[in-house]
């Protein structure tokens, strides 16, 4: 069931989200070789809670983690580790989701670690470039698929990459996922009709390759990867549906 957000929600997950957006940004200052996984996780977890907030990631399912760190071939979901120790040329998502006054805002970036290669640069620009693609077709009215998969995979297939088919978006503000499922390739299906108040993220996960296909780590039960070992990169935003098209809450 999809939450259309009253104005006192909207508010509230508006704070959470410009929160959760602040901490992207305070940690990407932190980000270059020798730093380790856990200490950027510190880092967060510290910044939320003097925030009064919480991170959402933490103990959520069992995950250890207060926010995910995925490097290189890693989609999603990777564990903060004092043993992985960021080194030039890396490239690492940080995912971050808080909870402020009970309300979640969520949102993720793929950085470079000191220089990174122009086709590894080349991922990010066109990844995070396929976010805002989709999110300026958004409007009440269409339907979601049309605005998201059916603008991201044929955008981002043109460059030799591919969508992540497994893992996407979703509703999200009261819970920390809700309805909508929010698909990144062309489902061809017209099934959610986008109306003002909904709040979902929309999260492209890209691999360097045209395999999408992924795998999950058998050991931690959460880290995933791309089954070819290429690269993948991530960029997210949670939006809100105005009236007239979206607005980004998780901006700084």
């Amino acid at each position: 069931m999809i939450i259309i957000k009253n104005a006192k929600q909207i508010e509230g997950i508006k704070k959470s989200s410009l929160l959760a957006a602040q901490t992207l940004k305070y940690l990407s200052g932190f980000i270059k070789p020798g730093v380790t996984t856990q200490k950027l996780n510190d880092l967060a977890h510290q910044y939320i809670l003097d925030h009064g907030a919480t991170p959402a990631p933490l103990n959520y399912g069992g995950f250890p983690k207060s926010i995910c760190t995925s490097v290189n071939d890693v989609v999603c979901h990777g564990i903060p580790s004092p043993k992985h120790i960021l080194k030039e040329g890396d490239i690492i998502n940080l995912d971050i989701t808080t909870i402020l006054d009970g309300y979640y805002g969520d949102t993720s970036a793929t950085f470079p670690v000191g220089k990174i290669s122009p086709p590894t640069a080349k991922l990010l620009k066109v990844t995070q470039e396929s976010l805002y693609l989709s999110i300026k077709s958004l409007k009440p009215g269409k339907y979601l698929n049309d605005c998201v998969g059916a603008v991201i995979e044929p955008f981002v297939q043109k460059h030799g990459y591919s969508v992540v088919r497994d893992l996407g978006g979703h509703g999200v503000g009261l819970k920390f996922h809700e309805d909508p499922f929010v698909f990144h390739f062309d489902t061809g299906r017209r099934d959610v009709l986008l109306k003002s108040g909904m709040i979902f993220t929309i999260e492209p996960m890209i691999n360097n390759s045209p395999n999408h296909q992924i795998k999950i780590d058998s050991h931690d039960g959460w880290t995933v990867s791309t089954r070819d070992g290429s690269l993948s990169a991530q960029f997210e935003h949670t939006i809100l549906i105005t009236n007239s098209g979206a607005k980004i809450l998780t901006q700084s």
